[in-house]
């Protein structure tokens, strides 16, 4: 039996306990630095022990993951390296890279392989973990150079069966793109929060009316800032080049408006590239419609009935809750270009609105 070590369980690390406790028959040991969650977790049977401070629990590991904030992670594998087994792999779960991929190089002959699960939400903590977080989200992976075929087999498996997609990645290049991404929008959404409550008079009508779409795109605001001040720390140089680019476009919108300037281009130029999202030039293509349906028991249910019986297989489906311009309230997503067009034709034909995304 394979056993599992986790560090931090928290919304990521007790996310990856209840998937692979549901899915697997790993054994799950845990350490975090509250009790709580670490009693929650062996009361509902995610975790079989647990220690607050005893490292030792993890020495028979197959793998360990690291699920602190990333400032906190070199000095954890320097607690487990004398305890673990050679060949246990340890691995960590922080939206930064190449700081901790070059930190883990000191520590010289470690089987070190760089995590980055790009699922989340702004709610924290073991109590909203759930054994799906991970479904169909890309995971991303940097081992270092002591990492044979079989250790990253087994480590892809492992993202396979949370059922996420794992990609290999550089992790400078990795740290690139998700400043652009992630960690920059973190920035603006917290900005533009701020804004509003600077801006905000005493009849705090703004704070009223932005239960709307500024509430949904301004979101990711609500996460933790003990974990968002630690990735922009050690992200700093792709968050400033990236925020630089990000400069020049306000303040060529801003010229514009100044000058009385059109902004179709400016906004002509966004919406073509945003359309390209879903598309197949993607790293791991997969296929998008949204469907028009009205809000009424068992709307999704008579969709998804309909395309299992014509044996469509839908990767992912779910209601788009923010409607201020989106095609369609319910969104499908397949794997094959096949099962996308089947599922156009005979929806369709059964007279609903249907959107090529």
């Amino acid at each position: 039996m394979k056993k599992i070590g986790i560090i931090g369980l928290g919304l990521i690390g007790g996310s990856i306990a209840k998937c692979l406790r549901e899915k697997t028959d790993y054994d799950i040991v845990a350490m975090s630095r509250s009790e709580q969650p670490l009693i929650d977790a062996e009361k509902n049977g995610d975790i079989s022990k647990y220690s607050l401070n005893d490292i030792n629990i993890f020495k028979d590991c197959d793998i360990v993951f690291v699920c602190t904030s990333v400032d906190k992670i070199p000095a954890y594998v320097e607690r487990l390296i004398p305890v673990i087994k050679k060949n246990c792999i340890i691995t960590d779960v922080g939206s930064t890279k190449e700081v901790i991929y070059n930190e883990m190089l000191k520590f010289g002959d470690i089987n070190f392989i760089g995590g980055h699960p790009m699922a989340g939400s702004e709610k924290t903590g073991y109590r909203s973990a759930k054994a799906h977080l991970f479904e169909n989200a890309y995971y991303i992976l940097t081992p270092n150079k002591n990492i044979n075929e079989s250790m990253l087999k087994f480590m892809l498996g492992i993202v396979r069966t949370l059922g996420a997609i794992p990609l290999v990645l550089d992790p400078s290049y990795h740290d690139h793109t998700v400043a652009a991404i992630s960690h920059v929008p973190h920035i603006i959404a917290a900005a533009l929060v701020n804004t509003v409550k600077d801006l905000d008079g005493d009849d705090h009508y703004m704070h009223a009316l932005a239960a709307g779409g500024f509430k949904d795109i301004t979101r990711i605001a609500s996460s933790s800032p003990e974990v968002w001040a630690s990735i922009c720390e050690d992200n700093r140089d792709k968050i400033l080049s990236v925020l630089s680019r990000l400069k020049e476009n306000i303040t060529s919108a801003e010229e514009m408006i100044s000058k009385g300037s059109s902004l179709y281009d400016f906004f002509d130029r966004a919406r073509e590239y945003r359309n390209t999202f879903n598309s197949r030039k993607s790293a791991v293509s997969h296929y998008e419609i949204g469907v028009d349906i009205t809000d009424k028991p068992g709307a999704i249910a008579v969709i998804a009935v309909i395309l299992s019986h014509n044996n469509i297989n839908i990767k992912n489906i779910g209601i788009v809750n923010s409607r201020d311009y989106s095609e369609g309230v319910l969104q499908i997503i397949f794997n094959e270009k096949e099962d996308m067009e089947k599922a156009i034709s005979i929806l369709k034909s059964m007279n609903y609105k249907v959107f090529d995304k």
